[in-house]
């Protein structure tokens, strides 16, 4: 319990406080896009687009993807700074597959984001099957004069659920990955994305996945609540009966699971996701709250007695 009061409160490790402990102060994310296109898109190896994914990419702001990266990263100082007090930030290369690029390519968008003197550090979001040799070079390089991170989307370790996700990467090759990097990166900081509420999902898989995590040399997680978009795979299994997302309650049930057993020391980004495109979620309903949805999960964990790390050691 002495955790919560070093977490000011809360019953889990934010990543913000990780972020307040490398920088001396606040740091927030500035997402961009500069990826177009993925190797699922391009149908690299028989693979097929996955089944969640709408057109965007999983881009925050759909807008961006006609902008500039000068011209994103601008636009999302500006919007943060009128809605935060905030002088520091990181550039989030999150939609798509930023690494699929050629190097040659992050290398000059790595450049740009580091020629503005308020961005601290670059994150990349990616998959655990598009990195490289020449692409650790360069995080190396920049680890020099920033902070680098990565976060790769891992998304289950349950392997039948990767083939019905269609991911076309196996969870053997995310932790094959994962501890490649930490062995070509040293001092780098590692996250991994994690999708709950998946067909046929069962407690003994998820305090797997928390136990895996514990012994994986990764920073941090961030959780993902799968749900049903426009213009994707899963909406037509959603019509047709074949796949039902959970409901808030039971969600948060499994993300409690979850923590539970995750060793405090990893960070953790968020608890759940929130559709950004209102427009395009099919369901559930509940994914259009953010502020409710994760009050609500603060409450159930504080009413339970859960906590991150409560089971760590059993």
């Amino acid at each position: 319990m002495q955790n919560l009061e070093k977490w000011q409160g809360l019953p889990y490790h934010p990543i913000s406080l990780s972020y307040k402990k490398q920088f001396g102060q606040k740091v927030f994310k500035i997402p961009v896009t500069t990826a177009e296109t993925c190797p699922n898109r391009e149908g690299l190896r028989g693979m097929q687009t996955c089944n969640f994914c709408d057109v965007w990419g999983s881009s925050a702001y759909a807008e961006y993807q006609e902008m500039t990266l000068p011209e994103q990263i601008e636009k999302g100082r500006a919007r943060l700074k009128n809605r935060i007090n905030v002088e520091k930030f990181l550039v989030y290369f999150q939609a798509y597959t930023t690494t699929f690029d050629r190097v040659h390519k992050m290398r000059e968008n790595f450049a740009t984001a580091a020629s503005h003197s308020d961005v601290v550090g670059m994150v990349v979001g990616t998959r655990p099957d598009c990195v490289s040799d020449s692409l650790f070079e360069l995080w190396n390089e920049y680890q020099k004069t920033h902070y680098v991170a990565v976060e790769y989307g891992v998304q289950t370790f349950n392997e039948n659920s990767l083939i019905w996700m269609r991911r076309g990467h196996t969870a053997k090759k995310s932790i094959e990955t994962i501890q490649r990097t930490a062995k070509a990166c040293p001092g780098m900081s590692i996250g991994i994305h994690l999708i709950f509420g998946l067909p046929d999902e069962r407690d003994d898989e998820i305090i797997l996945a928390a136990r895996l995590c514990n012994t994986l040399p990764i920073d941090n997680v961030k959780l993902h609540n799968m749900h049903v978009l426009k213009h994707t795979p899963l909406e037509q299994d959603y019509k047709n009966g074949l796949f039902k997302p959970v409901e808030l309650e039971e969600y948060t049930r499994r993300v409690m699971l979850f923590l539970d057993h995750l060793d405090p020391r990893i960070s953790v980004h968020r608890l759940a996701a929130v559709s950004s495109r209102f427009d395009e979620l099919i369901a559930p309903a509940w994914v259009m709250r953010r502020m409710d949805n994760y009050q609500y999960m603060l409450d159930q964990m504080k009413k339970t007695g859960s906590y991150q790390g409560r089971h760590h050691n059993a």
